[in-house]
């Protein structure tokens, strides 16, 4: 087993947003996919964010008001979403006094096709 402890980790400020990537932990041959926390302040958002990655997001505390294209759904604490390739989105906190941390694991969409080709051939395999 391996610890992964947020407070390790070193932030980057994109914005108000706190992020923490893994990198620092060397799992990068070890995982199929990229991770990291990011942690939104009360009363704030992050920038609006768009990228080729696939996103798969776990909101660990507060609740995420997750804005795509003018349409806002809220997220509870133990919630998540999942954003697509090149889905611009922004990652509201409307609390007044509870920071928002999220876990993100995102991957190239390739990833994710090789994946679903792997799951078929598995559905597909005599027990």
């Amino acid at each position: 087993m391996i610890s992964l402890d947020i407070s390790a980790v070193p932030g980057q400020d994109v914005g108000v947003v706190d992020v923490r990537r893994w990198e620092p932990f060397g799992l990068g041959d070890r995982l199929p996919f990229f991770a990291m926390w990011y942690t939104v302040p009360p009363g704030e958002s992050s920038p609006r964010d768009c990228h080729p990655e696939v996103e798969l997001s776990i909101v660990v505390q507060g609740t995420a008001f997750v804005d795509i294209s003018g349409e806002i759904t809220e997220v509870p604490t133990g919630g998540g979403f999942l954003l697509g390739s090149e889905e611009a989105h922004v990652v509201h906190n409307r609390s007044a006094d509870t920071p928002l941390i999220v876990f993100s694991a995102y991957w190239w969409p390739d990833a994710a096709d090789a994946a679903v080709a792997v799951n078929e051939a598995r559905a597909g395999a005599p027990a």
